[in-house]
C-alpha cells in the first residue's frame, strides 16, 4: 500500500466527552544509537494518529535503551505526564517497545487504565479502549500471574533441594571471640565501636559476655 493510500484509509474518529479531539502521546524506543532510528516507528504512529483524527500532544523517544533496562527516561516522563492527565491515549509501535517485562507491562497498563488513559499498540492490533482489547489485557494479566507463580515455585524448589543437600541457607553465622571483645573493652573501646570493628550487632556482643562483664 502506498503511503498516500495509507493516510486516506477510513477509520472511525473518536471524540472526547467535551467534544475535543482525543490527545495522544506517542512512544518509541530503539535499543542502539548506531544503526537504528526511531523515525520508522514514529512515522507509522503519526500516520495512524492522523487517520484516527487524534491530536498528537507529545512524542516520547528512548534511543539507545535496551528492553530490559530498569530506567527509561522518556517512558518515566510519559507515565508522569499520564498522572497529570495531559493526554487521553498512549500509542506505541509494539508492546515489546513499551514494556521491559511482562510484569512491568501489566503494571503500567493497569496504571494507565486507572487514570482512564487508553493504550494502543499499533503492530499488535491492541486497543485497550475496546472490548477485545480489554479481553487481551486480562489474558496478559493472567500470563503475568502464571509467570510469577512459576518463579515462586522454582525458588521454593531450589531451597528444598539446597536443604536436602545439607547446605546452610541465609547469612552465615559470624564467630565472635569473647577474648577479643574483652581485649577491646580493656583498651577503652565503647560497645558501639566494638560492634563496628567486629561487624556484629550490639545484641550479639551482649549475648557473648556474662552479665558481670557488661560494664
Amino acid at each position: 500500500m502506498a503511503k498516500s493510500d495509507l493516510r486516506t484509509t477510513s477509520l472511525p474518529t473518536q471524540v472526547s466527552t467535551d467534544g475535543q479531539l482525543p490527545r495522544v502521546a506517542l512512544y518509541a524506543r530503539v535499543s542502539t544509537v548506531v544503526g537504528q532510528s526511531p523515525e520508522m516507528q514514529l512515522n507509522e504512529l503519526r500516520e495512524y494518529a492522523a487517520r484516527r483524527g487524534w491530536l498528537i500532544l507529545s512524542e516520547y523517544v528512548d534511543q539507545g535503551v535496551c528492553g530490559a533496562k530498569e530506567s527509561r527516561p522518556q517512558l518515566n516522563r510519559l507515565m508522569a505526564d499520564a498522572q497529570q492527565r495531559r493526554f487521553d491515549i498512549v500509542l506505541c509501535w509494539k508492546i515489546d517497545r513499551f514494556g521491559r517485562s511482562l510484569k512491568h507491562l501489566v503494571n503500567a497498563l493497569a496504571d494507565l487504565n486507572a487514570l482512564s488513559v487508553a493504550f494502543v499498540s499499533l503492530r499488535d492490533n491492541l486497543d485497550l479502549s475496546t472490548a477485545s482489547g480489554r479481553l487481551m489485557f486480562q489474558i496478559i494479566g493472567a500470563m503475568a500471574e502464571f509467570e510469577r507463580t512459576l518463579i515462586q515455585e522454582q525458588v521454593k524448589a531450589g531451597l528444598r533441594n539446597a536443604r536436602a543437600k545439607g547446605k546452610q541457607l541465609g547469612r552465615p553465622k559470624r564467630i565472635v571471640s569473647v577474648d577479643r571483645i574483652a581485649a577491646l573493652r580493656a583498651q577503652g573501646a565503647s560497645w558501639r565501636a566494638i560492634s563496628r570493628k567486629l561487624g556484629v550487632g550490639l545484641a550479639t556482643l551482649y549475648r557473648r559476655l556474662p552479665d558481670d562483664e557488661m560494664v
